[in-house]
């Protein structure tokens, strides 16, 4: 899908555990900002339901699995994660829903920018409308 792709980071496995570093600008194709973890949650919550018209995000899933709907007015695909050395890139204008959260699962966020309400697009139709206007 346009504007969306799958990461893959190095992994270093020894008898002592196993270790991913991610960095900025090396792994991630910006300059992370803002990190946040989503935990505990209940099943059958769906979380997301919204766009951004500037943030681009990377969202691994560190412990668990979780499910991402994906859509632009085109086109809609799920991406299960449940490998922390992978992440689901995703660019502005895409739409995301997060579900199917294991128990115990962790899903970290990059992120580009500061946290702005005024980035988001939290009503489906308006995203339509504007989104089709950048596909």
């Amino acid at each position: 899908m346009i504007n969306t792709g799958m990461l893959k980071f190095k992994n270093i496995d020894d008898k002592y555990g196993h270790l991913t570093p991610i960095e900025s600008r090396n792994d991630i194709p910006f300059e992370i900002k803002r990190v946040y973890y989503i935990t505990k949650v209940e099943a059958g919550v769906t979380r997301g339901f919204h766009s951004h018209r500037k943030l681009h995000q990377v969202l691994v899933c560190l412990n668990g699995t979780v499910k991402i709907r994906l859509k632009n007015p085109d086109e809609e695909e799920v991406v299960e994660l449940n490998d922390p050395s992978k992440g689901l890139y995703i660019g502005p204008y895409i739409w995301r829903e997060m579900f199917d959260f294991s128990e115990g699962s962790v899903l970290l966020v990059l992120a580009s920018e500061f946290y702005d309400e005024n980035d988001y697009i939290r009503n489906y139709d308006f995203y339509l409308e504007e989104a089709k206007k950048r596909f």
